[in-house]
């Protein structure tokens, strides 16, 4: 009985903190909702006087980057803007034969005169952080633009986030990202409709509030002196941009996001590629709540509101532990429910899982009609595309559990590139990338086992307890199985 007291407990803990992640949504939701309807006036520098226009720093952080750097050179010196004021710096930790060529590029470019330097370090030292921080010690802008290798700004990018740096508080501009290559395949659309979540309604959420929120590493601009004041680049972290982000605020600068400002990017196209990258950023985000959450609760500056969504912010990573779980511990629940009929009345917490899967619904139908309009036909694909969504995110609930593991209780790895494609269309081929990794991952075993474990819920969902089945929990063991089994075959057939 203690074993199944134990079950019991475990499970309603980790679908309630589910349930309050998703209340935190819904709050994000309304906020998001009401700054639709007003327009925040901000001070802007004047383009027309030339005497207020800044100098401007881009840094491109890249490392083996063979396959798009001449498409990433090319579209960055396309950017309008004065050319006595505008320096670019390829921050290249390259390994490869990229560095040659990309050598030979930027030397090109510097005879036709733009102010393009090519710098390389003798190690890796930090990753992205440490290759930020060195470039930054020379840097001549007031301010420093971002850009990873797999970004395409528009041509009037700075002129859209360079002029609301007028306020002197401001210390960064963030720009929402969007996919060139959105429609590739079924995994390019469930990483847009992802990140699209999180830089409408979750980044405005927060934004519109006051409440903290995240440079993302690229698309956004830094005010050199923020950086330096709230202590520069680390690298003991894999995202070093969260760590910045929240060491800034707490220093009381301010982050301006800017939804109507997009930023073209190119999506992993390979699932090894998004495997790497989830698992780089949900084991940063546990360590950043490690290594912030004393000082988001400590601090003065800022009200308990805040507070509590930094901490779930930060949390937003581990929402895929507490998923694994409910997952893992649902089927014993359906066989303990139906065996002991006095414990019955502890299984209406099963309805937290319901009711946050309805409120996530809800909110990111806001967020899905303001990219592709409403309608019912819209509706009806959205339907669709959230429930692969859901079923694909509880795929990924085992790779991502170990990272926030692997965060929380400190163990150190090498920051790991997500490998960049080049990819556009279907009829791209991107198997022959050299970059990515050859082996299959000891996890995607244990992914199909998880797979059969699920459909052996299913199946029990036939065979519990005296009154013919109990389907309560079918849907989601459904889900479950075909998420695992999208992780697990598409793991496999991408090595062969």
């Amino acid at each position: 009985m203690l074993l199944e007291i134990t079950i019991i407990l475990i499970y309603s803990i980790a679908l309630i903190l589910i349930f309050m992640y998703a209340l935190a949504q819904l709050n994000l939701l309304f906020n998001y909702l009401s700054s639709q309807k007003t327009d925040e006036a901000c001070p802007e520098f004047d383009f027309s006087k030339a005497d207020e226009i800044p100098f401007v720093t881009i840094q491109l952080p890249v490392f083996n980057e063979i396959y798009v750097m001449e498409r990433l050179l090319k579209n960055i010196v396309l950017i309008d803007y004065p050319q006595d004021k505008l320096e670019i710096q390829v921050l290249d930790d390259s390994t490869d034969e990229s560095i040659e060529s990309t050598s030979i590029l930027i030397k090109a470019l510097q005879k036709e005169g733009f102010d393009i330097q090519h710098i390389q370090r003798e190690n890796r030292k930090g990753f992205k952080a440490g290759a930020l921080k060195e470039g930054l010690v020379i840097a001549k802008g007031e301010y420093i633009a971002i850009f990873d290798a797999d970004f395409l700004p528009k041509h009037n990018w700075l002129k859209c986030t360079i002029p609301f740096f007028k306020d002197q508080k401001l210390g960064v501009v963030q720009t929402r990202w969007s996919h060139i290559n959105r429609n590739y395949s079924i995994l390019t659309k469930i990483q847009a409709f992802a990140l699209d979540a999180h830089f409408t309604l979750e980044q405005v959420g927060r934004n519109s509030k006051g409440h903290f929120i995240n440079f993302n590493g690229t698309a956004g601009v830094w005010r050199k002196t923020c950086i330096i004041d709230a202590g520069n680049w680390e690298g003991d972290t894999l995202t070093e941009d969260l760590d910045l982000s929240y060491r800034a605020q707490l220093k009381n600068w301010k982050f301006k996001y800017l939804e109507g400002v997009e930023t073209p990017a190119e999506l992993p196209v390979a699932i090894s590629a998004a495997r790497s990258q989830q698992f780089r950023w949900n084991k940063g985000g546990a360590e950043n709540f490690q290594k912030m959450m004393k000082r988001v609760l400590k601090s003065k500056n800022i009200s308990l509101k805040t507070k509590i969504h930094s901490i779930l912010h930060l949390l937003n990573s581990t929402m895929f532990l507490n998923v694994l779980i409910v997952g893992i511990l649902s089927i014993p629940m359906l066989y303990i429910k139906n065996e002991y009929a006095h414990l019955k009345m502890y299984f209406y917490v099963m309805s937290f899982f319901v009711v946050s899967t309805i409120i996530f619904f809800i909110c990111y139908w806001f967020m899905y009609k303001k990219i592709y309009g409403s309608g019912f036909k819209n509706f009806i694909k959205y339907i669709g595309l959230f429930f692969a969504f859901f079923s694909i995110a509880m795929g990924f609930s085992l790779h991502n559990s170990i990272a926030v593991l692997e965060g929380h209780f400190g163990k150190r790895s090498d920051f790991i590139r997500t490998p960049k494609f080049n990819i556009n269309a279907l009829s791209d081929n991107w198997k022959k990338n050299k970059y990515l990794r050859k082996n299959i991952s000891t996890n995607v075993i244990f992914e199909g086992l998880l797979m059969l474990y699920f459909a052996f819920g299913m199946y029990s969902a036939f065979v519990v307890g005296d009154q013919g089945g109990d389907f309560g929990l079918f849907p989601f063991h459904l889900m479950l199985f075909l998420g695992f089994g999208f992780v697990f075959f598409k793991s496999l057939t991408s090595k062969i």
